[in-house]
C-alpha cells in the first residue's frame, strides 16, 4: 500500500467479511429440485496497472462491460492468471484484477418465483469482490474456499435473463491475512523508479492468483435445505449415523431421510431433521490398502417439504467410520492406521493452481500405483472435487488450513486470529462430511516459540475441536521440542525436518543420530504419537553422481533411505506416518536457492518419476503388505509383466 489510506481501507474490508459465518456450503449437485450450469471458460481478463491499484474502483468498471475500460484480454476460468500470459509484468502481479463473462440465465429459472437461484465461486486468491449486472452481491476474503450469493432478486430487478458477472479479486497478502505477507516499498531512488514496491512471504510455493475453481449458477427452491451435519459410529455390526438437517425458508417442513446401499437397497430411514439411522451389518469406511473392500460409500437422500408442498431433495456420500487417538496410535475403526502418503500442492504447469481434472485423475493414479494410502492439503484447502475422488478410493486425508508462513510476531495479533478462525469455520463447514478426511491441521510450521503463539493455538485449536469433536487436530512444527508453545494442546505431533539439506548438508551419516534425537525429544516431553510430516532433499532430474551429491536423485535416495531406516524402528512404538515432501516439484518464486521451482518432489512437474519414487513404491507396497489385507485383485495383479521384480518379491515373501 502506498498510503495509509489505501491500507486502512483493504483491512477495513477485510474485518467486514471476516465475522461469523452463517449458513451451510453443500457441494453443488444436480437433483430433482436442483440444476447446476457451469459458467466457467473463457472470461474477458484485465489487470489494474494503476500505480495504486485502484482504477478499477474509482472509475466503476464494475458498471460496464470490462471491455469499454480498457484492453482486455481472454483468460480461462479455472486457472491462475498468472503463467498463461508471455508478459512478466502479469506474472508476477500483485493488485487488483478485474473478470467477468455474460452469462444466459434460464428464463424458467426467472419466471419461477419459487426458484432461488445461486451464484458460487469455488475459490480466488485472495480478496474478492462480486457484481451481478452491476450491483455488488457479496465478497470473500481467502484464497482457498468458496464463497456463493443469492442472485434471484437482482436478475429478477435488472434485466432478466442476462447476467454480467464481475468478480475483482486481489492477491495481496498483508499481515494480517492467510498466508501472511508484507508489501515492501523501495525508496532508493537510485536503484528503484518511484512506486516500486515486492510482496515478501514466508512460504515456498509460488503465489499464484485468479480464479482457481469453477464458477456455478445453480437453483434450489425457495425452502431449501442448507446444510446437512453428519457423524458416525459403529458397534460390532451395526452402523450408526447421526445427522442434522437445517432447512431455510420453511418454519415447518417436513424432513425425510434415507440411506441406500451401494445396490439401491434401502437399508435405513428416518423422518425428522435430527436423528440416528441404524444400518444393520454395515460396511465401514477403510482406507485403501487397509481392507479388501475399501472406500464404502452409502448413498443417503434428504427431502426436505415445505408447508406449500414444495419438495427440495439433496444426496451425500456418507462413510460410516471411526478415528480415534491413543498416546502411541491412529485408530481407524479400531484398528490402527499408519500414514504412508505424500504432501502435495495445487500446482501444474500453465494452469498453475486452477483445477484441472485430468491433472486430478492423473495424481490419484499415481498415489495408488505407488501404495500411498494419505497425503496432507499442505498448505491451504484443496478442491472439493478432490476430496470427492479420495472418498472414493480411500485415500486419508489431513486437511490444512492456509496457516502457513505465520513468522511475524504482529499477525499473532487479535485480527488475525480472528480471521484465523473464519477461516477454520469455513473449513470445517465445507469438509466435515468427507469419511477421507481424519484430522485437521490449523498451521505449517508457525513462528511458534514466540510468546504469543501459546494463547494464539489455544484458542484455535479449541475452537476447531468445538467445530468438530469428532477428529484430532494437529499443526505442523518445525520448532525446538522444548520451546514450541502451541505442541501442548495438539493430539498428534507432527514434524517437520530436512536433515542433511538443511541441516548438516551433505552429511546423511548424521541422519540416524539425529532423527531418533528428534523423535525421542518429542515423545519424551508430550506422550504423543508423531508424524514426520516432511521430509526430503531437492533432486534435478537426471542429474546423476555416485557417491551422491546433493541435487542428484542418488541423493535423495539415500536421504529417503537413511529416514526409513529410523522410521522402521520408530513404528514399532509411537511414529504413526510419514509424509514425502513432495509429491511433485512445483513453482516458486525466484531466488537463487531454486532452480525453475522446488525440486524435492518424487515426480516432475509433468509427473515423470524420478529414483526416489521407485523406492517410495516399494516400500509403501511392503508396508501395506504386512497389515495382510491386501485385495484379491492387487495379489492377482503379481502375474503382471508391468510389476517392477522388487514388488514381486516383497508380495511373495
Amino acid at each position: 500500500f502506498r498510503s495509509r489510506a489505501a491500507k486502512r481501507v483493504f483491512l477495513a474490508a477485510l474485518c467486514s467479511v471476516c465475522q461469523a459465518l452463517q449458513g451451510g456450503m453443500l457441494f453443488p449437485t444436480e437433483s430433482p429440485s436442483r440444476e447446476v450450469k457451469d459458467v466457467s471458460g473463457l472470461w474477458s481478463f484485465r489487470a489494474d496497472l494503476s500505480p495504486e491499484r485502484s482504477r478499477g474502483f474509482e472509475q466503476q468498471w464494475y458498471k460496464s462491460p470490462l471491455a469499454e475500460t480498457g484492453p482486455v484480454i481472454d483468460m480461462p476460468v479455472p486457472s491462475s492468471f498468472n503463467d498463461i500470459t508471455q508478459d512478466a509484468k502479469i506474472r508476477d502481479f500483485i493488485g487488483w484484477v478485474w473478470y467477468e463473462k455474460d452469462v444466459w440465465v434460464p428464463a424458467r429459472w426467472i419466471q419461477d418465483q419459487g426458484t432461488r437461484i445461486v451464484l458460487r465461486v469455488g475459490s480466488a486468491h485472495y480478496y474478492s469482490v462480486l457484481w451481478v449486472n452491476g450491483v455488488k452481491v457479496t465478497e470473500h476474503v481467502g484464497g482457498h474456499l468458496p464463497f456463493e450469493a443469492d442472485i434471484s432478486g437482482v436478475l429478477r430487478q435488472t434485466s432478466g435473463s442476462a447476467c454480467r458477472i464481475t468478480i475483482a479479486v486481489n492477491n495481496t497478502l498483508t499481515l494480517e491475512t492467510l498466508p501472511p505477507g508484507t508489501i515492501q516499498y523501495m525508496n532508493d531512488r537510485s536503484r528503484y523508479p518511484a512506486g516500486y514496491f515486492v510482496q515478501n512471504t514466508n512460504f515456498d510455493f509460488f503465489n499464484y492468483a485468479g480464479i482457481h475453481r469453477s464458477v456455478l449458477l445453480y437453483t434450489t427452491p425457495k425452502a431449501h435445505i442448507d446444510d446437512i451435519t453428519v457423524e458416525t459410529t459403529f458397534s460390532d455390526n451395526i452402523g450408526l449415523v447421526s445427522f442434522n438437517v437445517s432447512v431455510l425458508g420453511s418454519s415447518k417442513p417436513a424432513v425425510k431421510i434415507t440411506l441406500s446401499a451401494q445396490d439401491g437397497r434401502c437399508v435405513a430411514s428416518a423422518d425428522g431433521s435430527r436423528g440416528v439411522l441404524k444400518v444393520t451389518d454395515v460396511n465401514l469406511w477403510w482406507p485403501y490398502l487397509m481392507h479388501e473392500n475399501p472406500a464404502y460409500l452409502y448413498s443417503m437422500e434428504v427431502q426436505a417439504t415445505a408447508e406449500d408442498g414444495q419438495t427440495d431433495v439433496y444426496t451425500l456420500a456418507v462413510g460410516i467410520r471411526t478415528v480415534k487417538v491413543t498416546s502411541t496410535q491412529f485408530l481407524i475403526n479400531n484398528k490402527p492406521f499408519y500414514f504412508h502418503g505424500v504432501n502435495k500442492h495445487e500446482d501444474a504447469d500453465i494452469r498453475g493452481k486452477g483445477f484441472d481434472w485430468p491433472l486430478v485423475v492423473k495424481d490419484f493414479n499415481l498415489m495408488k500405483w505407488m501404495g500411498v494410502n494419505s497425503f496432507r492439503t499442505s498448505h491451504y484447502p484443496y478442491a472439493e472435487e478432490i476430496l470427492q475422488m479420495a472418498d472414493r478410493h480411500g485415500i486419508v486425508i489431513i486437511d490444512e488450513c492456509p496457516g502457513v508462513g505465520i513468522k511475524d510476531i504482529r499477525s499473532f495479533g487479535n485480527v488475525s486470529l480472528a480471521h484465523h478462525l473464519t477461516v477454520m469455520e469455513e473449513l470445517v463447514r465445507r469438509d466435515k462430511n468427507h469419511p477421507s478426511v481424519v484430522m485437521w491441521s490449523v498451521a505449517n510450521e508457525p513462528a511458534s516459540e514466540m510468546p504469543p503463539a501459546g494463547f494464539y493455538f489455544k484458542e484455535l485449536v479449541s475452537h476447531t475441536k468445538s467445530l468438530d469433536s469428532s477428529r484430532p487436530v494437529t499443526y505442523i512444527t518445525a520448532s525446538n521440542y522444548a520451546r514450541d508453545l502451541g505442541a501442548p494442546y495438539v493430539d498428534v505431533i507432527c514434524v517437520n525436518s530436512y536433515l542433511s539439506w538443511y541441516h548438516d548438508p551433505g552429511h546423511t551419516e548424521l541422519i540416524s543420530l539425529q532423527l531418533n534425537t528428534q523423535f525421542d525429544d518429542w515423545y519424551g516431553k508430550y506422550q504423543k504419537p508423531i508424524i514426520q510430516s516432511e521430509y526430503g532433499a531437492d533432486a534435478v532430474p537426471g542429474l546423476h553422481s555416485d557417491p551422491p551429491m546433493m541435487f542428484t536423485e542418488e541423493y535423495q535416495t539415500t536421504v529417503l533411505q537413511n529416514y526409513h531406516n529410523v522410521f522402521d524402528q520408530k513404528r514399532k512404538e509411537f511414529v504413526i506416518g510419514e509424509l514425502i515432501w513432495n509429491f511433485a516439484d512445483f513453482m516458486t518464486t525466484q531466488t537463487i536457492t531454486r532452480v525453475v521451482g522446488n525440486k524435492k518432489g518424487i515426480f516432475t512437474r509433468q509427473r515423470q518419476p524420478k529414483a526416489g519414487a521407485f523406492l517410495l513404491r516399494e516400500r509403501y507396497w511392503r508396508i501395506a503388505n504386512e497389515t495382510g489385507v491386501l485385495p484379491t485383485w492387487v495379489l492377482k495383479s503379481l502375474n503382471s509383466p508391468f510389476h517392477i521384480k522388487s514388488e514381486q518379491k516383497v508380495f511373495n515373501s
